[in-house]
C-alpha cells in the first residue's frame, strides 16, 4: 500500500499524502512554500471556514446548492470550527498572492470530509466538489480579506481586554498612592513634587484611551467585500447572495457584518492600516510605560528604587542575587516586533495593485501576530508584575525632600531669582530646601512641607 494518492488538476497529476484530508492545490502549495514554517493563524482559519458554512446556507436559498450538499458541506464546517482536522491546514503563511493556496486549502479539507460522511472517498470530489459547491460564488479575492476581517474582529475584544485590565491596576495603585509624595523629573532632573497616583492615574488614562482607539477600529471591520467574488464584480454569484451571505456571517459571529463596496474592499485595505495605526499607538505608550517603569524600580541600591517589582526568576547566571524587570523588558521587546510588523502592513497596505491587494495573506499575518504578542505580553506583565507591585514610600520621600525642585513652591511668594538663589544654597550645602527656607526665616519647615503635600496633590480632579 502506497503512503500516498494520485490527484489531477489542470495542471497534471500531483502526489497527495494518502491520509490527507487536503488536496492536490494544497500539496503543491505546501511544495512550493516552505517558507516560514508557520501555518496559518488559527482564528483565520476559523474564519475562512465560517465564510464557507455562511457561502453554503446562503447558495441553497435560490437553489443553486441543493440541500444534501449544503448539509454535508455545514456540517464539515461545524467540525473544524468544533476543533477538529485543523492540522490539516498546512500552507504556510507565505504563499500565493492574494492566498488562493490557503483558500483551497479550505475547499479540499471540508469537500473531502462531507463526501467520506456522504459514503465517498477522499480526493474523489463527489457529490461534492471543491471548486463548485464548496467555493461556489465565491474567490480568494473576496473570502481572504474578508477571513481577515472577521479574524480580527476575533483578536480585537482579547486585546482591548487586557489593556483595560492593565489600566485597571494602575488605577488601583494610583488610589492606593493617593497622597504618596515624590520627586518628578522632567528632562531626567529633579522637578516639582507629584505623587505615585498621578503617575499610575495617567498611565491608566492613556491605556484607557489607546482601547477607545482599537475599538473604534471594529465598525470598520465589519463592512466586508465578500459577494464581489472576483475582482469585486459579483460574477457567478446567485441573486442577493452578497446580503444573505452578510446576514448569515452576522448571525454566525455576532457581529454587525455588512457588504457594501465589494470592489473597495478588495482594492483597499485602509481598515487594516486604521487598526495597525491603533495598534502602533499602543505599542509605543507601552513602551514608555515598561521604559519608566525599569527606571522607577532601578536599583536597589544605586537606582531610583521607588518601586519594586515581583521577582519572577532569577536575573543572572554569574551575579547571585540579582533581580531583573524581566517582565517589563519582555514587553518592550514585543512591543518593538509590533512597530515592525506596523511597518509592514504599511508597506503591504499601499502595495495594492488595480482591483487587487495580492499581499494580504502576509498582511493579515503580520496585524495577527501584532495583536497576539501584544495581548500576551500585556496580560503576562499585568498579572506577573503590575499587581504586585510595591511602592518604596520612605525613598520616595527621601528623594523629594533632597529635591532643589521644591524651590520652584517659592515662586509665588519671594519670586524666581530668589527662589533660584535658595535653589542654588540648597544644592551647594546638601542641605533640604525646607531646612534653607526656614533657616532664611521665609517660613517654617512644617509650613513648607504642607506647601509640597498640597502641591503634588494639585488641583481637585486633577485624575
Amino acid at each position: 500500500m502506497t503512503d500516498y494518492r494520485i490527484e489531477k488538476d489542470s495542471l497534471g497529476e500531483f502526489k497527495v499524502p494518502a491520509n490527507a484530508w487536503y488536496g492536490i492545490q494544497t500539496a503543491r502549495a505546501v511544495e512550493n512554500f516552505p517558507i516560514s514554517g508557520r501555518r496559518a493563524d488559527l482564528d483565520f482559519i476559523r474564519s475562512h471556514v465560517r465564510i464557507k458554512l455562511a457561502a453554503a446556507v446562503a447558495n441553497c436559498q435560490p437553489g443553486w446548492l441543493d440541500e444534501v450538499r449544503r448539509d454535508a458541506i455545514v456540517r464539515a464546517c461545524q467540525r473544524i470550527l468544533a476543533g477538529e482536522f485543523l492540522d490539516e491546514f498546512v500552507v504556510d503563511r507565505f504563499q500565493a498572492g492574494a492566498g488562493t493556496s490557503h483558500n483551497m486549502n479550505s475547499n479540499e479539507v471540508i469537500a473531502n470530509i462531507a463526501n467520506v460522511e456522504l459514503g465517498g472517498e477522499r480526493g474523489q470530489y463527489a457529490p461534492i466538489h471543491p471548486n463548485d459547491h464548496v467555493n461556489m460564488g465565491q474567490s480568494t479575492n473576496d473570502t481572504i480579506p474578508t477571513a481577515i476581517r472577521l479574524a480580527l474582529l476575533d483578536k480585537l475584544p482579547r486585546l482591548t481586554d487586557a489593556v483595560s485590565a492593565m489600566a485597571r491596576v494602575c488605577d488601583d495603585i494610583a488610589q492606593r498612592e493617593v497622597d504618596t509624595v515624590k520627586s518628578a523629573r522632567t528632562h531626567l532632573q529633579d522637578a516639582v513634587p507629584t505623587t505615585i497616583g498621578h503617575e499610575f492615574a495617567a498611565y491608566a488614562f492613556t491605556l484607557r484611551r489607546c482601547g477607545d482607539n482599537l475599538a473604534r477600529a471594529r465598525s470598520r471591520l465589519c463592512d466586508i467585500g465578500l459577494g464581489g467574488s472576483a475582482a469585486g464584480t459579483g460574477l457567478n454569484t446567485s441573486p442577493d447572495y452578497a446580503v444573505r451571505v452578510a446576514q448569515e456571517l452576522a448571525r454566525l459571529t455576532g457581529e454587525p457584518i455588512v457588504a457594501s463596496n465589494p470592489v473597495a474592499q478588495m482594492q483597499s485595505m485602509l481598515d487594516l492600516a486604521d487598526l495597525s495605526g491603533a495598534i502602533r499607538a499602543l505599542a509605543l505608550e507601552l513602551t514608555r510605560m515598561a521604559n519608566d517603569l525599569r527606571l522607577l524600580a532601578s536599583g536597589p541600591r544605586t537606582g531610583l528604587g521607588e518601586i519594586t517589582l515581583p521577582p519572577v526568576q532569577p536575573g543572572s547566571s554569574i551575579m547571585p542575587g540579582k533581580v531583573n524587570p524581566v517582565m517589563f523588558e519582555m514587553l518592550n521587546q514585543v512591543c518593538y516586533q509590533v512597530l515592525g510588523q506596523d511597518a509592514a502592513v504599511a508597506y503591504m497596505v499601499q502595495a495594492g495593485q488595480l482591483e487587487l491587494n495580492v499581499m494580504m495573506p502576509a498582511l493579515g499575518s503580520a496585524l495577527f501576530d501584532a495583536m497576539d504578542w501584544l495581548t500576551h505580553a500585556v496580560v503576562a506583565a499585568t498579572d506577573k508584575n503590575l499587581r504586585g507591585l510595591v511602592v518604596n514610600r520612605e525613598r520616595c520621600g527621601a528623594f523629594i525632600h533632597n529635591s532643589v525642585g521644591l524651590a520652584t513652591l517659592l515662586n509665588p511668594a519671594i519670586g524666581y531669582m530668589r527662589a533660584a538663589e535658595i535653589a542654588k544654597e540648597s544644592e551647594a550645602s546638601g542641605k533640604p530646601v525646607r531646612e534653607v527656607v526656614a533657616a532664611h526665616g521665609i517660613m517654617a519647615a512644617s509650613a513648607f512641607d504642607a506647601l509640597v503635600l498640597a502641591a503634588a496633590r494639585g488641583a481637585p480632579g486633577r485624575d
